[in-house]
């Protein structure tokens, strides 16, 4: 079963990577593509952002397997190692959630700059769209995380209204097929909110660096 989740899990990983470039394109031009336009600019892309998820990877690989190894299983224990109150001991955790959470989300962000880099400016270094990345979030951070809470709240805002109409295991019938409908539509919204996250730093990059109107590379025409 492991391998089956394993497997599902790999082929949504490289299906997302492929349309990902096609879907960044159609965001930086602001205009139709085209199947052939959108499905040729995701073939142009595709290796390039597989190298960069390669280097994503090794990244998220050394934060959870040495970082938070170091965190949890050493500094923590030495913060409270003479502490009398559980309360004062769950407060440093806590704090050491939010710092590694805050690592995670850093590293997310950057990739996804360099994504947006590599097809607006038509970059195929993954290390350079991932330094050209760095310097644009150090440059425009006050922006990036604005933009970064907002789409984070809508997130928290369909997640909380999902846990209140989420439907029961069980039933048949109407409450069954409601209950599907329901749960389609809560996967379709979840879509469109990561659509949107995509489309708004897509954004905000042109705006910030005068690309509103512009991508370096031409409009794939196939075949």
């Amino acid at each position: 079963q492991q391998v089956q989740v394993a497997g599902a899990l790999a082929i949504y990983l490289v299906a997302w990577t492929f349309v990902s470039g096609g879907i960044l394109d159609r965001y930086a031009r602001q205009r139709r593509t085209r199947a052939h336009g959108f499905f040729a600019a995701s073939g142009v892309f595709f290796w390039r952002f597989l190298r960069l998820g390669v280097i994503a990877g090794i990244v998220y690989w050394f934060l959870f397997a040495y970082v938070h190894k170091w965190l949890f299983d050493n500094l923590y224990t030495w913060l409270t190692r003479d502490l009398a109150v559980e309360r004062a001991a769950f407060l440093w955790r806590a704090a050491l959630y939010l710092i590694f959470g805050a690592m995670l989300i850093k590293a997310s962000v950057i990739v996804d700059y360099a994504r947006i880099r590599m097809v607006v400016e038509d970059r195929r270094s993954a290390i350079g769209s991932l330094l050209a990345a760095l310097g644009f979030i150090v440059r425009r951070r006050w922006g990036v995380t604005g933009l970064y809470a907002l789409n984070a709240l809508g997130f928290a805002v369909l997640i909380g209204i999902w846990s209140l109409v989420a439907p029961g295991a069980g039933g048949a019938g109407v409450s069954m097929w409601a209950g599907f409908a329901l749960s389609q539509a809560y996967v379709l919204a979840r879509l469109l909110l990561k659509l949107q996250f995509m489309a708004s730093q897509t954004a905000l990059f042109q705006a910030s660096l005068a690309h509103a109107t512009y991508t370096a590379a031409p409009e794939p025409v196939w075949p």
